[in-house]
């Protein structure tokens, strides 16, 4: 028997954005916190935020319909919604990538 009373898991994930780059993929962790990402889109009529919910979600291994921009949806600092998944987990998932990439912390 489920617990229909009890909420989903939902995660909000704090990001700084470069669109159009030449190579797409998770840069680092700033000193604050927030993740930084590169997109090739460039940031003309939501592409390059499509294309960071597309990156998130094969990076998280989720559905890219679990991904979402939440605010900031014309700035390069946004915050994102992922449904399916706690706080923790997204940034176990993400420091994860980030070691296997050799992504850059805290700058």
């Amino acid at each position: 028997m489920t617990d229909r009373g009890a909420p989903a898991a939902r995660a909000h994930l704090a990001v700084r954005v470069q669109p159009g780059a030449r190579v797409a993929g998770l840069v680092g962790r700033m000193a604050d916190g927030t993740w930084r990402f590169r997109v090739a889109a460039p940031p003309e009529d939501g592409r390059a935020n499509r294309a960071l919910e597309t990156l998130l979600a094969t990076l998280l291994g989720v559905r890219e319909s679990q991904v979402k921009v939440t605010r900031g949806l014309g700035s390069r600092a946004k915050t994102i919604t992922i449904d399916g998944l706690d706080d923790a987990t997204v940034a176990a998932r993400l420091e994860t990538v980030a070691r296997q990439s050799g992504a850059d912390h805290g700058g």
